[in-house]
Protein backbone atom coordinates (compact mmCIF):
# COMPACT_ATOMS: atom_id res chain seq x y z
CA UNK A 1 0.00 0.00 0.00
CA UNK A 2 1.48 3.36 -0.82
CA UNK A 3 2.32 6.03 1.43
CA UNK A 4 0.05 8.30 2.04
CA UNK A 5 0.91 12.43 3.55
CA UNK A 6 -0.19 11.00 7.11
CA UNK A 7 1.38 7.60 7.02
CA UNK A 8 5.04 9.76 6.33
CA UNK A 9 4.07 12.18 8.97
CA UNK A 10 4.06 9.29 11.56
CA UNK A 11 7.34 8.02 10.56
CA UNK A 12 8.94 11.03 10.79
CA UNK A 13 7.34 11.81 14.14
CA UNK A 14 8.43 7.99 15.48
CA UNK A 15 11.70 8.13 13.98
CA UNK A 16 12.31 11.87 15.76
CA UNK A 17 11.05 10.30 18.94
CA UNK A 18 12.98 7.23 19.15
CA UNK A 19 16.72 9.46 18.03
CA UNK A 20 15.70 11.73 21.24
CA UNK A 21 15.04 9.00 23.31
CA UNK A 22 11.63 9.71 24.14
CA UNK A 23 8.10 8.40 23.53
CA UNK A 24 5.16 10.89 23.02
CA UNK A 25 1.75 10.42 23.52
CA UNK A 26 -1.32 13.10 23.45
CA UNK A 27 -2.12 13.71 27.34
CA UNK A 28 -4.84 11.95 28.96
CA UNK A 29 -6.33 12.71 32.54
CA UNK A 30 -5.43 14.89 35.84
CA UNK A 31 -2.02 12.89 35.87
CA UNK A 32 -0.92 13.26 32.40
CA UNK A 33 -2.28 16.98 32.81
CA UNK A 34 -0.52 17.52 36.42
CA UNK A 35 2.83 16.27 34.53
CA UNK A 36 2.70 18.86 31.52
CA UNK A 37 2.07 22.10 34.37
CA UNK A 38 5.04 20.40 36.07
CA UNK A 39 6.87 21.13 33.12
CA UNK A 40 5.69 24.52 31.69
CA UNK A 41 5.91 25.62 35.28
CA UNK A 42 9.40 24.27 35.68
CA UNK A 43 10.07 26.04 32.46
CA UNK A 44 8.71 29.45 33.04
CA UNK A 45 8.88 30.06 37.09
CA UNK A 46 6.99 32.55 37.85
CA UNK A 47 8.57 35.65 40.48
CA UNK A 48 4.42 35.54 41.68
CA UNK A 49 4.60 31.66 42.19
CA UNK A 50 1.32 31.02 40.25
CA UNK A 51 1.38 28.18 37.25
CA UNK A 52 1.07 28.96 33.79
CA UNK A 53 -1.44 26.83 32.91
CA UNK A 54 -4.18 26.33 35.77
CA UNK A 55 -5.31 22.79 36.57
CA UNK A 56 -8.97 23.37 36.14
CA UNK A 57 -8.23 25.43 32.66
CA UNK A 58 -5.86 22.28 31.63
CA UNK A 59 -8.44 19.64 31.81
CA UNK A 60 -11.33 21.82 30.06
CA UNK A 61 -8.80 22.08 27.55
CA UNK A 62 -7.68 18.59 27.44
CA UNK A 63 -11.72 17.42 27.52
CA UNK A 64 -12.71 19.40 24.88
CA UNK A 65 -10.12 18.25 22.33
CA UNK A 66 -7.43 20.45 22.72
CA UNK A 67 -4.12 19.12 21.78
CA UNK A 68 -1.69 18.30 24.91
CA UNK A 69 1.29 15.63 24.66
CA UNK A 70 4.11 14.19 27.39
CA UNK A 71 7.23 13.58 26.30
CA UNK A 72 8.78 10.27 28.06
CA UNK A 73 12.00 9.52 28.81
CA UNK A 74 12.49 5.75 27.38
CA UNK A 75 14.65 4.62 29.91
CA UNK A 76 13.29 6.37 32.83
CA UNK A 77 9.39 6.72 32.14
CA UNK A 78 9.83 10.56 33.43
CA UNK A 79 8.21 13.24 31.81
CA UNK A 80 10.89 15.44 30.33
CA UNK A 81 9.17 17.59 27.30
CA UNK A 82 5.40 18.52 27.26
CA UNK A 83 3.35 20.67 24.57
CA UNK A 84 -0.12 22.57 24.49
CA UNK A 85 -2.17 23.77 21.45
CA UNK A 86 -6.09 24.50 20.95
CA UNK A 87 -8.17 25.62 18.24
CA UNK A 88 -7.77 28.61 16.37
CA UNK A 89 -9.64 30.63 13.49
CA UNK A 90 -8.38 32.69 10.05
CA UNK A 91 -9.49 33.23 7.10
CA UNK A 92 -6.10 32.67 5.81
CA UNK A 93 -6.88 28.87 6.37
CA UNK A 94 -9.18 26.62 4.51
CA UNK A 95 -11.85 25.80 6.49
CA UNK A 96 -10.92 28.52 9.07
CA UNK A 97 -9.49 26.15 11.45
CA UNK A 98 -5.89 25.64 12.68
CA UNK A 99 -3.77 24.67 15.67
CA UNK A 100 -2.57 27.37 17.74
CA UNK A 101 0.26 25.76 19.61
CA UNK A 102 0.83 27.85 22.58
CA UNK A 103 3.59 26.02 24.94
CA UNK A 104 6.18 23.63 24.29
CA UNK A 105 8.78 22.97 27.24
CA UNK A 106 11.79 20.70 27.26
CA UNK A 107 13.50 20.12 30.61
CA UNK A 108 16.60 22.36 30.59
CA UNK A 109 19.10 19.66 30.62
CA UNK A 110 18.10 17.29 28.00
CA UNK A 111 17.43 20.39 25.40
CA UNK A 112 20.54 18.69 23.30
CA UNK A 113 18.72 15.90 22.29
CA UNK A 114 15.85 17.61 19.95
CA UNK A 115 13.05 16.35 21.96
CA UNK A 116 11.37 19.94 21.12
CA UNK A 117 11.79 19.33 17.30
CA UNK A 118 10.15 15.47 18.45
CA UNK A 119 7.21 16.90 20.00
CA UNK A 120 6.89 19.27 17.17
CA UNK A 121 6.54 16.64 14.51
CA UNK A 122 4.32 14.47 17.08
CA UNK A 123 1.97 17.98 17.17
CA UNK A 124 2.17 17.86 12.98
CA UNK A 125 1.09 14.06 12.81
CA UNK A 126 -1.70 14.52 15.02
CA UNK A 127 -3.19 17.71 13.25
CA UNK A 128 -2.96 16.33 9.87
CA UNK A 129 -4.94 13.20 11.27
CA UNK A 130 -7.74 15.56 12.52
CA UNK A 131 -7.59 17.38 9.15
CA UNK A 132 -6.06 20.63 10.72
CA UNK A 133 -4.41 22.04 7.87
CA UNK A 134 -2.09 24.93 9.56
CA UNK A 135 -0.28 24.74 13.12
CA UNK A 136 1.02 28.38 13.84
CA UNK A 137 2.61 29.74 17.37
CA UNK A 138 4.68 32.80 18.19
CA UNK A 139 8.60 33.01 19.20
CA UNK A 140 10.96 35.28 20.16
CA UNK A 141 12.63 36.26 17.05
CA UNK A 142 16.13 37.16 19.30
CA UNK A 143 15.94 32.67 20.00
CA UNK A 144 18.72 31.75 17.81
CA UNK A 145 18.23 28.00 18.79
CA UNK A 146 14.25 28.48 18.25
CA UNK A 147 14.55 30.10 15.15
CA UNK A 148 16.65 27.50 13.59
CA UNK A 149 14.46 24.60 14.81
CA UNK A 150 11.61 26.35 13.14
CA UNK A 151 12.69 26.97 10.00
CA UNK A 152 15.40 24.15 9.59
CA UNK A 153 13.93 21.39 11.33
CA UNK A 154 10.35 22.45 10.91
CA UNK A 155 9.69 24.10 7.99
CA UNK A 156 8.10 27.21 8.99
CA UNK A 157 6.82 30.14 7.27
CA UNK A 158 7.62 33.43 9.29
CA UNK A 159 4.69 35.69 9.24
CA UNK A 160 4.27 38.90 11.08
CA UNK A 161 6.52 40.34 14.20
CA UNK A 162 4.53 41.88 16.88
CA UNK A 163 6.23 44.30 19.06
CA UNK A 164 5.54 43.40 22.60
CA UNK A 165 3.19 40.95 21.58
CA UNK A 166 2.13 39.48 25.68
CA UNK A 167 3.48 42.78 27.41
CA UNK A 168 4.97 42.59 30.90
CA UNK A 169 5.42 38.90 31.78
CA UNK A 170 7.05 38.03 35.44
CA UNK A 171 8.60 34.29 35.02
CA UNK A 172 12.22 33.66 34.96
CA UNK A 173 12.72 34.01 31.14
CA UNK A 174 10.64 37.36 30.01
CA UNK A 175 11.18 38.98 32.89
CA UNK A 176 12.75 42.87 32.18
CA UNK A 177 12.44 42.24 28.51
CA UNK A 178 10.05 43.30 25.89
CA UNK A 179 7.87 39.98 24.98
CA UNK A 180 8.16 40.91 21.36
CA UNK A 181 7.23 37.50 18.93
CA UNK A 182 7.54 36.60 15.67
CA UNK A 183 4.78 34.14 13.90
CA UNK A 184 5.17 30.59 12.43
CA UNK A 185 2.83 29.53 9.83
CA UNK A 186 3.34 25.94 9.21
CA UNK A 187 1.40 24.21 6.61
CA UNK A 188 1.94 20.68 8.16
CA UNK A 189 1.29 18.89 4.43
CA UNK A 190 3.89 21.54 2.40
CA UNK A 191 6.92 20.30 0.71
CA UNK A 192 9.26 22.58 2.95
CA UNK A 193 7.29 20.73 6.06
CA UNK A 194 7.76 17.45 4.17
CA UNK A 195 11.23 18.17 3.81
CA UNK A 196 12.38 19.37 6.55
CA UNK A 197 10.53 16.13 8.29
CA UNK A 198 12.98 14.08 6.43
CA UNK A 199 15.87 15.92 7.84
CA UNK A 200 16.55 17.19 3.94
CA UNK A 201 16.36 21.02 4.79
CA UNK A 202 19.66 22.55 5.60
CA UNK A 203 21.28 26.00 6.63
CA UNK A 204 23.22 27.84 4.58
CA UNK A 205 26.60 28.94 5.60
CA UNK A 206 27.24 32.52 6.12
CA UNK A 207 30.79 32.45 4.46
CA UNK A 208 28.88 31.84 1.31
CA UNK A 209 26.45 34.85 1.68
CA UNK A 210 29.12 37.78 2.17
CA UNK A 211 27.42 39.12 -0.95
CA UNK A 212 24.27 39.47 0.88
CA UNK A 213 23.59 43.16 1.89
CA UNK A 214 23.77 43.14 6.00
CA UNK A 215 20.46 44.80 7.86
CA UNK A 216 22.00 44.13 11.04
CA UNK A 217 25.64 42.91 12.31
CA UNK A 218 27.42 41.86 15.00
CA UNK A 219 30.43 43.70 16.30
CA UNK A 220 33.71 42.34 17.74
CA UNK A 221 32.12 43.06 21.17
CA UNK A 222 28.67 41.70 20.07
CA UNK A 223 26.98 44.46 20.20
CA UNK A 224 24.79 45.34 17.46
CA UNK A 225 25.63 47.30 14.44
CA UNK A 226 22.75 48.64 12.16
CA UNK A 227 23.76 47.80 8.61
CA UNK A 228 22.31 49.20 5.09
CA UNK A 229 18.80 50.02 4.24
CA UNK A 230 16.93 47.37 2.65
CA UNK A 231 14.30 48.75 0.46
CA UNK A 232 16.58 48.30 -2.47
CA UNK A 233 17.80 44.78 -2.02
CA UNK A 234 16.19 41.21 -3.05
CA UNK A 235 18.36 39.55 -0.36
CA UNK A 236 19.66 40.59 3.27
CA UNK A 237 21.09 39.21 6.42
CA UNK A 238 20.05 40.41 10.39
CA UNK A 239 22.26 39.39 12.86
CA UNK A 240 20.97 37.69 16.31
CA UNK A 241 22.80 37.63 19.54
CA UNK A 242 25.09 34.38 20.94
CA UNK A 243 22.47 34.09 23.78
CA UNK A 244 19.86 36.56 24.36
CA UNK A 245 18.68 34.80 27.73
CA UNK A 246 21.98 35.21 29.16
CA UNK A 247 22.61 38.89 28.27
CA UNK A 248 19.24 39.26 30.08
CA UNK A 249 20.62 38.13 32.95
CA UNK A 250 24.27 39.35 32.98
CA UNK A 251 23.43 43.21 30.80
CA UNK A 252 19.77 43.87 30.50
CA UNK A 253 20.83 47.25 28.70
CA UNK A 254 22.85 44.99 26.18
CA UNK A 255 19.65 43.07 25.37
CA UNK A 256 17.58 45.97 25.21
CA UNK A 257 19.50 47.16 22.71
CA UNK A 258 19.49 43.96 20.71
CA UNK A 259 16.18 43.86 21.25
CA UNK A 260 15.82 47.21 19.78
CA UNK A 261 18.07 46.74 16.89
CA UNK A 262 16.48 43.32 15.59
CA UNK A 263 13.17 44.71 16.07
CA UNK A 264 14.26 47.43 13.33
CA UNK A 265 15.82 45.57 11.12
CA UNK A 266 13.33 42.60 10.74
CA UNK A 267 10.51 45.38 10.23
CA UNK A 268 12.09 47.30 7.64
CA UNK A 269 12.88 44.51 6.15
CA UNK A 270 8.93 43.58 5.95
CA UNK A 271 8.10 46.97 5.11
CA UNK A 272 10.57 47.31 2.05
CA UNK A 273 8.63 43.53 1.08
CA UNK A 274 11.28 41.24 2.52
CA UNK A 275 10.04 37.95 4.48
CA UNK A 276 12.15 35.09 6.15
CA UNK A 277 13.46 32.74 3.72
CA UNK A 278 15.82 30.63 5.99
CA UNK A 279 18.54 30.35 8.93
CA UNK A 280 22.61 30.74 8.64
CA UNK A 281 24.53 27.99 10.63
CA UNK A 282 25.71 31.03 12.51
CA UNK A 283 22.51 32.13 13.63
CA UNK A 284 21.29 34.78 11.21
CA UNK A 285 17.88 35.57 9.50
CA UNK A 286 18.09 35.32 5.71
CA UNK A 287 15.25 37.75 4.37
CA UNK A 288 14.40 37.57 0.59
CA UNK A 289 11.18 39.07 -1.59
CA UNK A 290 10.10 35.36 -2.59
CA UNK A 291 10.52 32.34 -0.18
CA UNK A 292 11.41 28.97 -2.20
CA UNK A 293 12.03 25.24 -0.68
CA UNK A 294 15.08 24.95 0.69
CA UNK A 295 16.60 21.80 0.09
Amino acid sequence: MADTPVSLAQRAAEAAAERSGVEIRVAHGRADGDAVRGLFDETWPSASEGTQVTPNLLHALQHSGSYASLALDRETGAPVGAALGFPGYSDNVPGRLYLHSHMAAVRADLRNRRIGTALKLHQRWWAMTQRIPVISWTFDPLVRRNAFLNVIRLGVEVREYHPDFYGEMDDAINAGDRTDRLVAWWVVDSAQAALAAAGDVHAPDEESLLVVAHVLLTDEGGEPVRGRDPSSDDTVLVALPDDIVAIRRSDPDRALRWRLSVREAIQSAYSAGLRVSTVTTKGSYVLSRHREVHP
